[in-house]
């Protein structure tokens, strides 16, 4: 599979994985799961063929690991992300003392004065390390990387998730835990 058709069927997925799924008559359980099949023949009824083999492999080198099959290998989700309302039903997790979140210097009045809110998404996402923090910055621009003070709001009772694919989910950020570079 060309690296094209790879982030081509990547891109489908996340669209009607994480945000439109009823787009092609889709629906996801209240995990975010369907299955692999009924997904399949959604795309193919509009248009986008997809085999078995490319699927599993767009879920296996996926950069950011944005897919889960399940043990069964008969439904796929989304690891998170999405728009539309599903439960993950991730358990609380202890996150490390500091977490990390990418942006653009463009956002950073809003993010001093409100601190990092989901928008439209169910939570805030946060990075584990600097370097991943620093590419998912850079998609919307020169990247800019606040640190996150993930020890102390655990500390204060908010609580975290992390997905399967590494990134830790919060409901919010206020400002108070947030270091602006410089």
């Amino acid at each position: 599979m060309d690296d094209r058709r790879t982030v081509k069927v990547s891109k489908y997925l996340s669209k009607h994985l994480r945000h439109q799924p009823e787009r092609i008559g889709l629906s996801l359980d209240p995990h975010g799961w369907v299955a692999i099949d009924d997904l399949l023949r959604a795309a193919a009824e509009h248009g986008v063929r997809i085999s078995r083999a490319e699927l599993e492999h767009v879920v296996a080198v996926n950069d950011k690991q944005r897919f889960t099959i399940d043990v069964e290998h008969d439904r796929i989700r989304a690891n998170q992300g999405h728009t539309v309302d599903v439960d993950l039903d991730l358990p609380p997790a202890t996150p490390p003392a500091y977490l990390y979140h990418g942006t653009v210097a463009r956002a950073l009045p809003a993010i001093r004065a409100e601190g990092l809110r989901p928008m439209a998404r169910h939570h805030v996402h946060l990075s584990p390390d600097r370097e991943t923090a620093t590419r998912v910055g850079a998609r919307r621009g020169r990247p800019v990387v606040l640190a996150v003070d993930a020890g102390a709001m655990a500390r204060d009772g908010h609580v975290f998730h992390v997905t399967a694919n590494g990134v830790w989910l919060t409901d919010a950020v206020p400002p108070a835990y947030l270091r602006f570079p410089g």
